[in-house]
């Protein structure tokens, strides 16, 4: 009985949130002065980036460091099996 109850209010609370459409005034009175502020401090290189989707240049930042971990771990790894080789081969002769 509770739990339909529950329901039925979540549900109601849902569809009133659905009918309104959000003001959001503290966005609007400030938007401007925001914009001028952001754009005082930016310098060529800083607008050519923001204008040119600088989304790609993070992941081609992330994918070259990523690349360059694997490729180290990768040539510690089989540095670290050719010793246990040897330590194993030295072990076995003794």
């Amino acid at each position: 009985m509770y739990l339909t109850q529950l329901l039925f209010l979540v549900t109601n609370m849902f569809q009133d949130a659905t009918d309104v459409a959000p003001m959001d005034t503290l966005s609007e009175a400030y938007s401007d002065k925001w914009i001028a502020a952001a754009n005082q401090g930016e310098g060529f290189f800083a607008s050519f980036m923001s204008s040119n989707n600088l989304i790609f240049v993070v992941l081609g930042v992330t994918l070259i460091i990523w690349t360059v971990l694997i490729v180290y771990l990768t040539r510690v790894d089989k540095k670290i099996s050719l010793l246990e080789n040897q330590l194993n081969h030295s072990s076995n002769e003794a």
